[in-house]
């Protein structure tokens, strides 16, 4: 009986060190978030249509399908997303992250398969929540 319980206890201590190193250290997920920032830009920069909507939070992409009665690839290219330049400050909130840009204000989401933009073209309104051109329900 020792033995399958210790099999077990090292089964859990071993998927527990891997859900814990999944989650990363706040620097970690910092450069992450930048670098899907910074991904997302050059994708705006390639004038790539398919792989912006790939950047795109799931809520994000289908919203704005929904809202432009199109397909993303169609309608991403229409939202008037500037260009956001270098970044000059990256905040982190949890599985959230601001990332602020020199013309630009984009706002990410953690997801399983990494940092995906929820909200872009975003200005803030003083007092009041950004405003921005492409965002999520």
């Amino acid at each position: 009986m020792r033995k399958p319980r210790r099999i077990s206890t090292l089964t859990f201590l071993a998927l527990l060190g891997l859900v814990l190193s999944g989650c990363g250290s706040v620097g970690e997920r910092r450069s992450d978030a930048e670098r899907a920032a910074t991904g997302f830009e050059r994708l705006l920069r390639a004038d790539d249509p398919t792989g912006l909507c790939t950047a795109l939070a799931p809520e994000t992409r289908s919203e704005l399908q929904q809202s432009e009665k199109a397909s993303c690839e169609k309608a991403i290219s229409s939202q008037g997303i500037p260009l956001g330049g270098t970044t000059h400050r990256v905040d982190l909130y949890g599985r959230q992250a601001r990332i602020v840009l020199a013309r630009d204000t984009l706002f990410l989401s953690l997801f399983p398969d990494g940092w995906k933009v929820v909200a872009a073209g975003c200005t803030p309104q003083p007092g009041r929540p950004y405003q921005c051109a492409l965002k999520g329900g």
